[in-house]
């Protein structure tokens, strides 16, 4: 055996080595991988899938907006664009409803990738407890809303377009009763948004893992 091939290597035409398997008289290279990859890693799916993160910043965009609107609404800041404001706020109300269903619906289809393994178990824990408390106030806040609207005797139009059908008989006292509900369940979505936001940073900047860009690239 030549000493081009000694100890199982082989010298290939610009003169650098390649490692080969010998059986018998054939050679054949052997693939090599550079460190920290795999084959499965290059093939693995997203998190997220491109579906999933449109209807997530979508929704995000309607919330984000919602609740300084419902801030300016509640407390009469509106001036001469009050009643454009409270409209357009009845508006994206009712558009959140059929979104949050698509949400759940395929959220439950097709669910996301595990979080990290070396996040722990309380962490997770919490992170999916907030997850599915926002959803479950996100499904209720603007049925509530809907309820007040009725109960109060005004229609909901949404952008102009339709009109909501009422779903609930005229009482002015329950209206308000539903209306203070509906600022405190309010008021508890933005908490729950700031502390979701707030992780999602902390995982970008302080851990420095991907929780936050798999949202944003899969």
């Amino acid at each position: 055996m030549s000493d081009a091939t000694c100890a199982g290597r082989k010298v290939d035409r610009l003169g650098l080595p390649m490692t080969v398997q010998t059986t018998g008289i054939i050679a054949l290279p052997v693939p090599r991988h550079s460190a920290g990859t795999s084959t499965a890693d290059a093939v693995a799916p997203p998190a997220y899938t491109i579906i999933a993160r449109i209807l997530h910043w979508v929704m995000a965009t309607l919330i984000l907006s919602m609740i300084p609107l419902g801030l300016v609404i509640a407390n009469d800041w509106g001036g001469p664009l009050q009643e454009l404001l409270y409209g357009l706020h009845q508006s994206i109300g009712a558009l959140i409803m059929p979104l949050i269903l698509m949400r759940l619906v395929y959220r439950w289809a097709t669910p996301p990738a595990p979080l990290p393994d070396d996040i722990p178990a309380i962490q997770q824990l919490a992170a999916h407890a907030m997850h599915w408390c926002l959803y479950a106030l996100l499904l209720v806040q603007p049925i509530v809303g809907w309820v007040a609207n009725s109960a109060y005797g005004e229609p909901i139009e949404v952008f102009g377009g339709f009109e909501l059908p009422p779903i609930w008989p005229e009482d002015r006292l329950f209206s308000e009763q539903l209306f203070a509900i509906h600022g405190l369940i309010g008021t508890v979505i933005a908490g729950l948004v700031a502390v979701h936001i707030g992780g999602a940073l902390y995982h970008h900047l302080v851990r420095k893992d991907r929780v936050l860009m798999r949202m944003i690239t899969g």
